[in-house]
């Protein structure tokens, strides 16, 4: 409420049932104030500088009669339907170029004056003049079904519009239950290409177990028919072979002694001539060493040739050695 309004005393204004705040200097409405006093079923705003009415204004359901004239209105509120008790309203010389589509909805409403506003084409034709009582009463009668026939268009454009969100969002739906079903049938799809392939590489590697089962299995297989055919083929010489190994290792231990003999024998032969042929072919043929070593070697040339027999007997003894050596090394080999 504006300074003017709030010096404003209600109680004064008021006479009988009428409520008269007209040349009040006023730019807003006094809703709150004005509500209690219910039985003020006439409200007088007009001469005032009014621009517009706030929503709270359509609460005023007890009003009967309202004038609005003469001041700067531009809209009305889009709840001015709910005054159903209204029969006198008196909008002249405003700047009002529409109606709100609630307005059908003043079914009580006997007398309207809308001159003198700048009102919309199909809103002036149908509002016609208002110069006396009863073209006031045919203006609130056409308007009135002008308005409501507003109203059905508005009431269609609306179902229409719910009927194409409900389509959209049926569209909606459809499409989103599409990209699910699709989704669901890929990843479907995908399980079952896993599981596919999981049982491939399942076979595979039974096949490869068994492969290497059986590959195992066949040598095992050829291997015991080997030892049958050598068993079958080779008992007899194993038989005789076992026998001259036992043989042999019978008579090992004397070729080897011989053996063992003959090596000793030709070692002392060789360091014996060895040791000659140093002192010999060297200047220690002069030493005590040499001499007696030359002097042994003539002695034992000497008693070799008169035991010329004995040492012919003696090498072919030693000779039938080692042969017999030889040909016990030639068969432990074999």
């Amino acid at each position: 409420m504006s300074k003017n309004n709030k010096v404003l005393n209600l109680k004064d204004k008021i006479s009988d049932k009428e409520m008269d705040l007209s040349l009040c200097d006023l730019t807003e409405v006094p809703v709150k104030e004005l509500a209690l006093f219910t039985k003020a079923t006439t409200l007088d705003l007009s001469c005032n500088k009014l621009t517009s009415l706030p929503p709270e204004f359509c609460n005023l359901t007890h009003l009967v009669r309202l004038d609005l004239s003469k001041n700067q209105l531009t809209r009305l509120p889009d709840g001015l339907g709910n005054l159903t008790s209204l029969q006198h309203l008196d909008l002249y010389n405003n700047k009002l170029s529409m109606l709100p589509v609630s307005f059908c909805h003043l079914r009580s409403l006997k007398w309207l004056d809308l001159k003198d506003n700048p009102l919309e084409v199909k809103l002036a034709q149908a509002a016609g003049d208002c110069l006396d009582e009863k073209q006031c009463k045919q203006c609130a009668n056409k308007v009135l079904k002008h308005m409501q026939v507003l109203q059905e268009e508005a009431d269609r454009a609306r179902e229409k519009r719910l009927l194409r969100e409900k389509e959209l969002e049926k569209k909606r739906e459809a499409k989103k239950r599409d990209r699910e079903a699709r989704e669901k049938e890929a990843r479907k799809r995908e399980k079952a290409e896993e599981k596919e392939k999981r049982r491939k590489e399942y076979n595979a590697q039974v096949a490869a177990t068994a492969t290497v089962t059986a590959a195992a299995q066949e040598e095992q297989k050829k291997k015991k028919e080997a030892k049958k055919n050598n068993k079958k083929n080779g008992q007899t010489p194993a038989v005789k072979k076992t026998t001259a190994t036992k043989a042999a290792a019978k008579a090992k231990p004397k070729r080897s002694l011989l053996g063992l003999l003959f090596k000793i024998f030709l070692l002392l032969l060789l360091g014996v001539a060895a040791s000659v042929a140093v002192c010999r072919l060297t200047e220690l043929r002069r030493e005590n060493v040499c001499v007696s070593l030359d002097a042994a070697l003539d002695r034992g040339l000497d008693w070799a040739g008169r035991q010329e027999g004995v040492i012919r007997r003696l090498l072919g003894d030693v000779s039938a050695a080692v042969k017999d050596f030889l040909e016990s090394a030639q068969t432990s080999k074999s």
